[in-house]
């Protein structure tokens, strides 16, 4: 392991193509609305699924992959190293990398998007050598990359850092099966663990990771391994094993509905004082997320494969003050935290919300105290004291879920909110604007003033 903690951040695109960064949503806020929604593919479940797919010289198809900014970035680095990978129109994605694969993801790719660093385990067990380079960064704080690497290394892989680049080479005879505890101070990670999982399927032997992430993230994952040849048990528990296997072929399978994107929608309807219904979701993947809107005193239906919130008028019912903590699966989520924030700037009472994961999360703050939240950060902790209506003002995204919670908060003020850099919304949330109008929101995309 290399002498000092290599650090990065959770997953950001930094920089963008195209108009993306020249893009504001305009809203109107006050509309009632109602209708139906459905959930698009999982964003986090479906990057290291596409990396899955260097694995295998065969085919990998996954149906129903979302078509965000993300997955179309992921597709140009699968492509940059050899694979031939294509998304249709429906969103259905086939990935091939029966040619020959570089060892090396460059600086280019890799600083725009941390997740393309979960190419690194695949490229790791089928070449012997990857050559990654180090992710970029965020603005709600670091993210070791430690548990990766040590991963790695207890597969018997030799890590150094080089000219900006983590190089990881196998020893003669490939990678090893090994046991190892992949548990650090932020949790389980979701990504490592994922790396890992794929370094180890074409190992030698049996690999055992304790501390592995739970998230049905990594059960997709699992999935996808084992519908392509791979031999993984004990996906969804904290104890993962992983016999080795001389080669991967071809697959096809689902791609799992976004739970982040389906508690964001519900969270919505149930701010708007809205009868909307999410479908295509997972209920059982959501269940910390809806005990907690009971807890608020929400009103809402659950389907066995839809939620569905209860109209009311947001002025004459508003929600009880509720505290939550985020924590790895099955807690509360921290994609959710900065949504579940834009709910309670209407509680009645006072919220505590803590971040256990990212102890910088907390960007969304001084935007939402723009549109009259009344909202104190106490260093891990935030305390919001509900107030019985915001105001629209312009207000700035920041990431990607404080994106979400600045437009929630902008449906319910009054008057008129513009959120300046909608780059960040399109990373994981396919055509929000079009969705939203479909449910009566006031809502347009338009240019960045000069």
């Amino acid at each position: 392991m290399l002498g000092s903690p290599l650090r990065c951040c959770y997953g950001c695109l930094r920089t963008t193509e195209g108009k993306h960064e020249l893009k504001k949503l305009i809203i109107e806020g006050g509309r009632p609305l109602a209708g139906t929604i459905r959930t698009a593919g999982a964003k986090n479940a479906v990057l290291p699924m596409m990396a899955a797919g260097l694995l295998s010289h065969g085919t990998l198809k996954l149906r129903g992959a979302p078509r965000l900014v993300d997955v179309r970035f992921m597709t140009r680095v699968l492509r940059d190293l050899g694979a031939q990978a294509e998304q249709a129109q429906n969103g259905d994605m086939e990935i091939n990398a029966s040619g020959d694969i570089k060892g090396e993801a460059s600086w280019d790719l890799v600083r725009r998007m941390r997740g393309s660093l979960c190419v690194m385990g695949p490229m790791l067990a089928r070449l012997g050598r990857a050559r990654v380079s180090m992710p970029g960064g965020c603005v709600f704080g670091v993210r070791p990359i430690d548990v990766h690497l040590k991963g790695f290394e207890a597969l018997g892989a030799k890590i150094r850092l080089e000219s900006g680049y983590i190089v990881a080479e196998t020893p003669a005879g490939g990678l090893r099966g090994a046991s190892m505890y992949l548990g650090s101070a932020f949790g389980s990670s979701v990504l490592g663990t994922a790396n890992v999982m794929m370094a180890a399927s074409l190992a030698k032997g049996t690999t055992v990771i304790q501390g592995a992430a739970c998230e049905p993230e990594i059960v997709a994952l699992a999935d996808t391994m084992n519908a392509m040849g791979a031999r993984v048990t004990g996906h969804g528990s904290p104890i993962i094993e992983i016999e080795g296997v001389d080669e991967l072929g071809d697959a096809e399978i689902d791609v799992i509905p976004d739970r982040i994107e389906a508690g964001t929608y519900i969270l919505l309807g149930a701010m708007t004082g809205g009868a909307v219904r999410v479908t295509g979701c997972r209920p059982d993947h959501l269940l910390v997320l809806l005990n907690m809107m009971k807890s608020a005193g929400l009103s809402f239906e659950v389907g066995p494969d839809w939620v569905e919130t209860k109209p009311c008028d947001p002025k004459d019912v508003r929600p009880l003050s509720t505290d939550i903590s985020t924590n790895v699966y099955p807690g509360f989520p921290t994609d959710l935290q900065a949504q579940w924030m834009a709910l309670m700037t209407l509680g009645d009472g006072i919220s505590i919300i803590t971040e256990r994961i990212y102890h910088d999360r907390w960007t969304h703050i001084p935007e939402l105290q723009r549109l009259g939240a009344d909202i104190r950060r106490q260093t891990t902790a935030s305390v919001v004291r509900g107030v019985e209506g915001l105001s629209g003002a312009p207000v700035t995204a920041s990431d990607l879920r404080a994106s979400a919670a600045l437009v929630m908060a902008g449906l319910v003020a009054e008057g008129t909110t513009e959120v300046h850099r909608m780059y960040h919304l399109d990373r994981g949330y396919e055509a929000m604007e079009e969705r939203l109008e479909a449910l009566g929101a006031g809502v347009l995309r338009d240019e960045e003033d000069d």
